[in-house]
């Protein structure tokens, strides 16, 4: 405890740091806060009501929303909507940045480029906010219409205005807390939507669970939650050299440092939390159709089935979707070509490989090789929610028990601890922990990462 007390006075030694932490909190506490201010013409208590009483296939997946939301759908909050409108616009100008030559170059233009893409994300944002916020209209009025008082054009026109202005008011927040707090701002707020419910979900978990069953519960929490840390930290170390050249009267070492601690660190999982992200924003998509699918035919039944999050064809396109966005994350993050070019430029290169190209050709190769294992694992994660609904977990509690929410908890966190790590060794301070390593402490690691072209 004494060590603990003593790591965080000198986080709060730090000024600058102490600033960060505090701007984030407080923003923080503003969404929260948002949360609880109801839509008008919402009946709040009714509305809450009846959704917990919700039973079904598309009830399941919606519940599994509202608790991405931290209980904003649920409660018809001008926040309902979140930020998912927004992770779905990025999803697609990343798509578009694939195929469309134009949207590449934009990438490539550095930070004007960024902010070029940035704007157009915002601009699709408010299309996709405007098109979810009409479905959310059309889902209280159809399936809790004792809930909403409020009817007519103007109800319509001032829901759809409040809910894209409250999801557009989280992207400036979460923009805000990038660059002026500490982590990234809409991850942290996506977790704090997720970790608000747990309190609520354990105390009911334990109330009606025997409490050996609850115990083992708990036990398999904790072994999930290292496997997951395991995952996020696992680094393939690949070993290079300099070389040499005089200096003088010596022989010395261009780039400096002990060539036998120098490698490059290609993680597991060098996606992070993104593929989850953006496959969980695309599997929400289902619940939003099935209110236009009628409540008969091919189509509702087709929706209804990729909506039970217990079932098989949900689990199954969900686990392929991980893969295929891990792939596709890290194809347009990790940059074998930009490293080789790196190393090339610094003098350095990886024993018994050539510089230049072939170099690049073997990053890649063991870049495909460690990706594989860790997608699979990932997909696997991210389904264990519904095994564990179906050995007997309340789903409450099943959805922090792995997969989505607990990926992006641990993930958004050890990225935020990085964070701090770094301000505490720059200042000298001793890092967070004794042993071990936060990831990001890279005193004895070349960290090369750059974004394919």
């Amino acid at each position: 405890m004494r060590v603990l007390i003593e790591k965080l006075r000198n986080i709060f030694k730090i000024e600058e740091l102490r600033s960060r932490i505090l701007y984030t909190i407080l923003l923080l506490g503003v969404f929260r806060l948002g949360t609880f201010v109801i839509l008008p013409g919402i009946d709040s208590s009714t509305l809450q009501d009846s959704f917990s009483s919700t039973s079904g296939g598309a009830g399941g997946l919606l519940d599994f929303v509202n608790t991405f939301l931290g209980g904003a759908f649920a409660r018809g909050s001008i926040l309902a909507l979140g930020i998912m409108p927004y992770i779905s616009a990025s999803i697609v100008v990343q798509l578009l940045g694939a195929v469309l030559p134009s949207i590449q170059k934009l990438r490539t233009e550095g930070e004007s480029g960024q902010r070029k893409m940035n704007q157009i994300t915002r601009y699709l944002a408010v299309i996709i906010t405007m098109g979810q916020a009409a479905s959310y209209v059309v889902y209280l009025q159809g399936q809790f219409g004792s809930a909403v008082y409020g009817n007519g054009v103007l109800f319509w026109l001032t829901t759809i205005v409040i809910l894209t202005a409250g999801t557009m008011f989280l992207v400036w927040m979460g923009e805000r807390i990038t660059d002026n707090g500490i982590g990234n701002g809409v991850s942290l707020l996506i977790m704090i939507g997720i970790i608000a419910g747990f309190p609520a979900a354990l105390v009911q978990e334990g109330s009606s669970t025997l409490p050996m069953n609850f115990f083992i519960e708990i036990l398999g929490l904790g072994v999930v939650t290292m496997a997951v840390v395991a995952l996020t930290q696992a680094t393939r170390k690949i070993p290079i050299n300099y070389a040499r050249q005089m200096m003088g009267n010596r022989v010395g070492q261009m780039g400096g440092g002990n060539t036998a601690r120098q490698y490059i660190p290609l993680k597991v999982n060098s996606a992070g939390v993104m593929p989850i992200i953006f496959a969980q924003a695309i599997m929400f998509l289902p619940a939003t159709l099935i209110q236009f699918a009628g409540g008969s035919g091919s189509l509702s039944g087709v929706v209804s089935a990729l909506s039970d999050i217990t079932g098989v064809w949900y689990n199954s396109i969900f686990f392929l979707m991980i893969i295929v966005f891990t792939y596709f994350y890290t194809a347009i993050s990790v940059n074998p070509n930009e490293i080789a070019d790196q190393l090339k430029r610094n003098g350095g290169f990886i024993p018994g490989i050539k510089p230049g190209k072939k170099t690049a050709a073997y990053i890649d190769n063991i870049l495909s090789r460690v990706t594989l294992p860790g997608a699979i694992f990932l997909g696997f994660v991210s389904i264990f929610p519904a095994i564990a609904m179906k050995m007997g977990a309340s789903q409450g509690f099943a959805q922090f028990f792995g997969g989505t929410t607990l990926l992006i908890m641990i993930g958004v966190v050890l990225d935020t601890l990085q964070q701090v790590e770094s301000y505490l060794l720059m200042r000298h301070y001793d890092g967070l922990m004794q042993s071990g390593r936060v990831k990001g402490r890279k005193k004895s690691g070349l960290a090369v990462q750059g974004r394919r072209g």
